[in-house]
């Protein structure tokens, strides 16, 4: 009986949906690999003498490797997702083993458009990892979708300042030995919780404890953050001994493994306690596709309502014109001709992409404040990021359970609050970076929490890995221009005119050295006017995408109404 109970609780444990979740987040907190291209910029751009343009057309492929998900979804419906997660691994250990034997100079250096596909490769395992993480989890908890997706893309943007910790302790002799790290660490620890990561029928495990559960989580979250800050801003401003780095790196692991205790404290799915739930609960917990026919969502585009008499579920709502009930499944060709969709991926695109713009300059821009190290920015954005991305899920969620009102709204409140934080970058007053790091940081978080959940419920279930792949494309078409266009062009600009300003004659005899030799000094721009122009230009996008945002809450208000507002009753 001891053997057969033992047995029971194993089975219980290993097809735990917490227990999924909470390797999910482990995964997460290293595998954000491309966020952390400000802190390897530096010696990439020195190593390979390129200019802020170069660099820049690197960076945009870090977010187009980093975003352009489409194989991966295709793959996760046909294959296990420990496969996924495993050729996931493969693109990240390849794309970035390759680059730092190439930064490192034990191998030749590749032209510019092998050495974007290469980048491109090894932040492509990021699209395996996201896709795997998220679909299993929001299967497995699909009446909790805000607070899922926050936590796990929230722990992806942590990633920046977990693995800048890591490699702080390990006390690399050289900054290339941080891309090392890079493409070696989050492989391994795919590989290690790769067969955890799966669908086990979380529905039918909801309890009326899962609110607490959430709370502990979030609990462990912002103690994570705190901890995180705090000893980012300790390294950065005082002396720290290495021994004591190597304590608070033991102390920040403990931290990230405290979430799996509630594996322990769930007991196995039991059916008959179900009759304890509310009954929006149990419906929740009966359907993974709660929100599509037993609430009758309707389609925003509508020609009548029907009076109010009807009592049907099905014939709540008012009359659609065509294809499915907004809140079931779309096809992802139906998904592309609806108005809403555009809406979203319009918004995201201009809000996201001039965030992760600022994300992937961090690098020059601080430099041309006159900070040496720009892995303290780094570290320090990742922390917002991560906080804007939990409580992103947090307060959205709050707003469409508690208040019936559509999800966007924060969306677009975030939006609003970035356009403060980009003309903080553009003044360049003293502080500046700290404040626009916080502000661009919790709004850029903010996006990925709340637009796959909105994605979710509005769009349903079913293909939510290749819908959530498609809006990814957003923010990489969004620093294409952002980046790769506006703010490179002018850096470069304003770094030829400084050279010209200077009138060093040194500099004379170092041109005629470059010809020689073949070796081209990269630019460089100092002040704030290297970026207040195209800061200045990305916060006036980012209050066109508010607008953007608002038009979708207008529209989808009939929606939440009739998916949200009977659970309030």
């Amino acid at each position: 009986m001891g053997g057969v109970n033992l047995k029971e609780r194993f089975e219980g444990f290993v097809n735990n949906r917490w227990l999924v979740l909470v390797a999910a987040m482990w995964i997460q907190s290293c595998t954000g690999t491309g966020y952390l291209f400000g802190s390897i910029s530096p010696v990439i751009k020195a190593s390979l003498n390129y200019n802020q343009r170069q660099l820049s057309k690197l960076g945009v492929a870090t977010d187009l490797g980093g975003s352009i998900g489409f194989l991966a979804g295709t793959l996760s419906e046909i294959l296990p997702f420990w496969a996924v997660l495993l050729l996931g691994a493969f693109h990240n250990l390849v794309g970035y083993g390759w680059l730092w034997l190439i930064v490192s100079g034990k191998a030749p250096v590749l032209p510019l458009w092998a050495m974007c596909a290469l980048i491109f490769v090894g932040s492509n395992g990021q699209t395996y990892f996201n896709t795997a993480v998220l679909v299993s989890c929001v299967h497995n908890l699909p009446n909790s979708r805000g607070p899922v997706v926050g936590i796990l893309k929230g722990f992806t943007a942590l990633s920046g300042a977990v693995l800048t910790q890591i490699y702080t302790a390990i006390n690399f002799p050289d900054q290339a030995s941080l891309i090392f790290m890079l493409a070696l660490g989050p492989s391994l620890v795919v590989v290690a919780f790769m067969f955890i990561i799966r669908p086990v029928e979380g529905h039918k495990q909801v309890r009326p404890s899962d609110g607490l559960s959430f709370a502990f989580i979030y609990s462990v979250c912002l103690l994570l953050a705190a901890y995180l800050m705090g000893i980012i801003l300790l390294e950065d401003l005082g002396t720290v001994s290495h021994n004591l780095v190597t304590v608070f790196t033991v102390i920040l692991f403990v931290l990230i493994f405290i979430p799996v205790l509630l594996c322990f404290r769930e007991e196995p799915s039991n059916p008959d306690q179900e009759v304890l739930l509310p009954k929006t609960e149990q419906l929740e917990a009966g359907n993974t596709d709660w929100n599509s026919a037993e609430h009758g969502v309707v389609c925003t585009e509508v020609e009548e309502e029907k009076p109010e008499e009807v009592d049907s579920p099905m014939a709540v709502g008012v009359k659609r014109r065509r294809g499915p009930l907004i809140g079931e499944d779309f096809t992802l060709m139906q998904t592309l001709i609806s108005a809403d969709f555009w809406i979203i991926m319009f918004s995201l695109l201009l809000g996201s992409g001039s965030g992760l713009t600022v994300i992937d300059n961090l690098g020059q821009m601080s430099q041309s404040l006159g900070y040496d190290n720009a892995h303290i920015f780094v570290s320090v954005i990742s922390v917002w990021n991560f906080l804007g991305r939990i409580g992103g899920g947090s307060v959205s969620e709050i707003i469409v359970r508690d208040h019936a009102y559509p999800r966007p709204i924060a969306i677009a409140v975030a939006q609003l609050v970035m356009v403060v934080g980009h003309v903080f970058f553009a003044m360049g007053w003293p502080g500046a970076m700290y404040i626009g790091t916080l502000l661009v940081g919790l709004c850029y978080g903010a996006h990925w929490a709340i637009v796959p959940a909105t994605a979710s419920e509005l769009f349903g279930l079913k293909k939510f890995g290749a819908l959530y792949n498609f809006l990814c494309l957003a923010s990489p078409a969004g620093t294409l221009i952002f980046s790769g266009v506006i703010a490179s062009s002018i850096y470069d600009h304003e770094a030829e005119k400084q050279a010209r300003q200077r009138h060093m004659q040194p500099r004379m005899s170092d041109s005629i050295l470059s010809e020689m030799f073949g070796v081209d000094e990269p630019p460089k721009c100092e002040g704030s006017i290297c970026f207040f122009l195209s800061s200045m230009i990305m916060s006036g996008f980012c209050i066109v995408a508010a607008g953007l945002s608002m038009i979708l809450v207008y529209r989808t208000k009939t929606v939440y109404a009739h998916l949200y507002g009977k659970s309030r009753t």
